[in-house]
């Protein structure tokens, strides 16, 4: 017996599971070091990796994780004039590594708020 469309009223939404996002936090800089930094890209991913380090403002929402939250425009760090802030440090040699590993980062977290909650920011 198939349901009348009144009866299917639940909304399902498509989310990858956390890991893929997770692994994107890796897999996307280790890529980049690996295409434009071929001599120095050791180096260039730990720096992009160290980025991580500004999911620290996540420690400041209750709960800590939600896996239905969009990170863009909730968290302190994660907000619009920071997310400038990270796009001006590409543009200056001694801190471009750092600007592109938190572009990287926030790049990433927006195409998980547009996955889970169909908004590129909330």
């Amino acid at each position: 017996m198939v349901p009348s469309p009144t009866q299917c009223t639940t909304q399902i939404t498509q989310r990858e599971p956390p890991i893929i996002h997770l692994a994107l936090h890796v897999i996307v800089p280790a890529i980049v070091a690996g295409l434009f930094y071929r001599k120095a890209w050791l180096m260039a991913l730990a720096v992009m990796m160290a980025t991580m380090v500004v999911d620290a403002d996540h420690l400041l929402a209750d709960p800590i994780y939600d896996p239905n939250r969009c990170s863009i425009g909730f968290h302190p760090l994660h907000r619009i004039v920071p997310i400038l802030l990270y796009g001006a440090l590409c543009f200056l040699p001694k801190t471009r590594l750092v600007g592109l590993g938190l572009m990287i980062h926030m790049a990433l977290d927006s195409i998980d708020c547009q996955m889970t909650n169909g908004v590129w920011y909330q």
